[in-house]
């Protein structure tokens, strides 16, 4: 914002005609029978070339309509892709818990534990296995959040590979076929012609 450059102009610009191409498109919210959380978890590791900060991000569905999501540059700056997908995961499941209770104030309970999927094998073995703990001090804190509530069984987190993580879309730039998909599986599309 201080010293934008032709380059910062030229990303605005695209974006801009991205928006422009995408007016008419929408979310789309479903009747649905199944009322369960689930969401997604993804960070790009050092993603930001002027301060080697990751891009984290979440995307959390009610049934199958995407409800909350979020994409921003994480605080610090992560040591390993694991410690950038592990951040990522803490506050998809802190949205997860805010989003649980405000279900629970209005008397939608859900009959299963929400599932996370992260897409870093890492990750989700340090949510379930102690031993790696002497390797991720670093991480005390946001370590014991997931752990706890992982033992507790408030929340699954399970692997799922690269190429269906939707949370993708909020983390790192995509090949057109692959955003394309995302799309249509985030349910973003514009409405059917009349």
């Amino acid at each position: 914002m201080h010293a934008p450059t032709d380059s910062h102009w030229a990303a605005v610009k695209r974006i801009l005609r991205y928006l422009r191409g995408t007016a008419s498109h929408g979310l789309h919210i479903t009747r649905s029978s199944f009322f369960a959380l689930h969401g997604f978890t993804d960070a790009n590791w050092v993603g930001s070339v002027e301060d080697r900060k990751s891009t984290g991000g979440y995307l959390v569905f009610f049934g199958q309509t995407p409800i909350s999501w979020k994409s921003g540059k994480q605080r610090t700056v992560a040591r390993s892709s694991t410690e950038a997908e592990y951040k990522a995961l803490v506050d998809g499941i802190a949205e997860v818990i805010w989003l649980q209770y405000l279900l629970t104030d209005l008397q939608i309970l859900s009959a299963s534990a929400p599932m996370i999927w992260c897409d870093n094998l890492g990750t989700t073995y340090l949510s379930t296995n102690p031993v790696f703990h002497a390797r991720t001090n670093h991480v005390k804190v946001d370590y014991h959040f997931v752990r706890d509530r992982v033992a507790k069984k408030e929340i699954q987190i399970h692997f799922i590979s690269s190429q269906d993580q939707l949370a993708d879309v909020f983390t790192k730039p995509l090949p057109t076929s692959s955003f394309t998909a995302f799309h249509f599986k985030l349910r973003v599309d514009p409405p059917p012609s009349a």
